[in-house]
């Protein structure tokens, strides 16, 4: 550590690393400094370079740094093993880029190496962090939907040229690349469920890219629905959350994303913010047979709090926010829900 901040490096200096990384710890100076990127192609990449930070295409400029606190492994997936590997093996804390490995063997084994070398290792799971499920949780902690019933959670697009120039790739399929948010949405919430059916498809036919799934988690009596699809004309609601008293829909989702794809960052006036057409929507009976229906002002999201907890644990000694056993089950979940697939 230098001056009580932890020195980070990055692996990788594509979106992932310039949108959803480096933008929130510029806004944590006081306890993170940002010291190398790396890339095989650093003279190439077309990212505006940070002031201060060294750019190299030497990866012994990461891994041989004895600076470097924490390396950040924001490539592509199938270059995480790889990297999460060796800056363990280096000595060195890591985050790593979402979906976290291939397998579950993989992510066992690389938890293992932290725990014996006494390093933080997890993946950048942000998506806790979405404006959207911070409202839900506080709506259900409300009390105002009686006993859960049931929660759908959707995430649609509606771009069928993707799946149609595409083929099938077990772990860059769209449960992989887009159930690792929801899926670890419901896993960090609501635990682990009792049972689960899977239903990942390929519309366009075998051979072809995954590009839909519906899976329900259960819970006793409540069922949990994550819901995804390439050819969705018009989204679905983000949440839709039933309990035995009322309903919340909240039909938009998170808006941290769309405002960075603007360029528009964290630190700039309602960065990230719902307006109030973005509100979700309360319909409910009180205890006394009373019917209400209104609107509920959305949290703020904020996916920087991912390297607010990091720091916690590295430097107080707190328990991680983002647990192993998470990580391990949803690395199952993905593994099991691919595995008809040809």
């Amino acid at each position: 550590m230098t001056d009580n901040k932890l020195v980070l490096a990055y692996i990788g200096n594509g979106k992932s690393a310039n949108r959803y990384h480096i933008p929130y710890v510029l806004q944590r100076q006081d306890n993170f400094t940002v010291k190398t990127i790396f890339s095989p192609r650093i003279h190439h990449d077309v990212w505006a370079r940070l002031d201060g930070v060294y750019y190299t295409e030497n990866p012994e400029d990461v891994f041989g740094d004895p600076e470097i606190d924490l390396v950040v492994v924001s490539t592509q997936m199938s270059l995480h093993y790889e990297y999460t590997k060796r800056a363990l093996e280096s000595g060195k804390h890591c985050l790593c880029e979402k979906p976290f490995m291939e397998t579950k063997a993989q992510a066992q084994e690389l938890f293992d190496l932290a725990e014996k070398k006494g390093l933080y290792c997890s993946a950048y799971q942000n998506r806790r962090y979405d404006s959207d499920f911070l409202t839900v949780q506080k709506v259900i902690e409300s009390g105002m939907l009686g006993e859960l019933l049931e929660v759908e959670m959707h995430y649609d697009y509606y771009r069928p040229e993707v799946p149609e120039r595409a083929v099938f790739s077990p772990y860059s399929s769209y449960l992989y690349g887009h159930g690792c948010h929801t899926l670890d949405q419901v896993i960090s919430y609501f635990g682990k469920p009792n049972g689960i059916r899977y239903d990942v498809r390929q519309l366009l036919g075998q051979g072809r890219m995954n590009d839909y799934f519906d899976i329900d988690l259960y819970y006793k009596t409540m069922k949990v629905s994550v819901k995804s699809s390439y050819f969705r004309v018009k989204s679905r609601p983000r949440f839709v959350v039933y309990g035995k008293r009322g309903m919340f829909v909240k039909e938009t989702e998170d808006r941290q994303e769309e405002h960075l794809k603007l360029f528009y960052m964290p630190g700039q006036p309602r960065f990230g913010l719902d307006e109030p057409r973005h509100y979700g929507v309360l319909t409910y009976y009180d205890q006394d047979g009373g019917f209400h229906e209104e609107k509920v002002s959305s949290l703020a999201g904020d996916y920087g709090r991912v390297y607010d907890d990091i720091y916690e644990c590295i430097v107080n000694g707190k328990e991680p926010v983002i647990k192993s056993w998470q990580t391990l089950f949803q690395m199952e979940m993905l593994e099991e829900g691919i595995r008809n697939l040809r």
